[in-house]
């Protein structure tokens, strides 16, 4: 899954962002006073909690980002495994300087990706049986959304659009600044000889009643009590997305599955996660000569 979503942009994305990473810690003076370059060194990575896990392929990134030719990583679970405390997820064996240059990469990335994805399977549990799909959002933390978004999926969520390209979401500015929602699919689709699938956020029952008559790949209800939401989605029809959004919480998400949407957006599976326990152990160190 790793392999098949991180591919072409967004793996040079990656790339970047692994890079950014390193750059920012600098030299790791200490590791090479230490160690010299034919040190060898094996960790474990544990969980300190039970945890979704997420982000183990990153291991092999970072290092190979890092110029190390032959890591020898073993991955003792795979990303989506519900992992319980004292569980090893992964060994590592690579030169000392390098992987202890790599740790807080490595371990930062694990951590906060596991916690996405352990966040997302809260909330998908939460509807299991409703049939609604999960969606993330743009509330993404800076130059990490395709790797959020990864977590997302390996917690059992889905992707909502990963750029403005993928779909175009006409907001209440847009709506608002074209004067109805009438006029601003009118230009969106006059913009674009094939138009992307296009969102129309609805605040109104009349709002939902004008997008309708449209024939939206997808309405979009935003911030309505579930009262007025369930009346909303009476008058969408079958062939058109429905989507609940707007401060969705993991303690009214089942209420507002029972109102059977297609989808359920939160912003709360990224920007609110918290960070999943996990440890690197150093098991056994391999002096070389300098």
């Amino acid at each position: 899954m790793f392999s098949q979503f991180f591919c072409n942009d967004r793996l040079a994305m990656l790339h970047r962002l692994v890079d950014l990473a390193l750059e920012e810690d600098g030299l790791d003076l200490t590791s090479e006073a230490l160690f010299p370059p034919a040190s060898m060194l094996q960790a474990s990575i544990v969980a300190k909690e039970d945890a979704v896990v997420a982000g183990l392929p990153l291991i092999s990134v970072v290092l190979g980002r890092m110029g190390c030719a032959d890591p020898v990583v073993t991955l003792l679970a795979s990303d989506g495994d519900t992992v319980e405390s004292g569980r090893e997820v992964a060994r590592i064996l690579a030169p000392a300087s390098i992987l202890l240059k790599a740790e807080r990469v490595i371990m930062n990335f694990v951590c906060h990706l596991s916690g996405v994805a352990g966040a997302t399977r809260r909330f998908v549990q939460a509807v299991e049986g409703t049939g609604v799909r999960v969606l993330d959002t743009r509330k993404t933390t800076p130059g990490q959304r395709y790797l959020e978004k990864y977590a997302v999926r390996m917690g059992g969520g889905h992707n909502h659009r990963a750029n403005l390209e993928e779909m175009l979401m006409l907001k209440d500015n847009h709506i608002d600044q074209a004067g109805s929602i009438t006029e601003a699919v009118r230009r969106v689709r006059a913009a674009y000889a094939v138009c992307p699938p296009l969102e129309i956020e609805c605040r109104t029952l009349d709002d939902v009643r004008e997008a309708v008559a449209l024939s939206p790949e997808r309405i979009m209800l935003d911030n309505m009590p579930p009262d007025t939401a369930a009346r909303a989605l009476a008058l969408v029809p079958a062939h058109i997305e429905s989507e609940i959004s707007g401060n969705v919480t993991l303690s009214t998400i089942r209420t507002l599955a029972e109102l059977r949407p297609t989808f359920i957006s939160t912003g709360a599976i990224t920007h609110s996660a918290p960070v999943a326990d996990f440890s690197m152990r150093l098991t056994s160190t391999h002096r070389g000569h300098a």
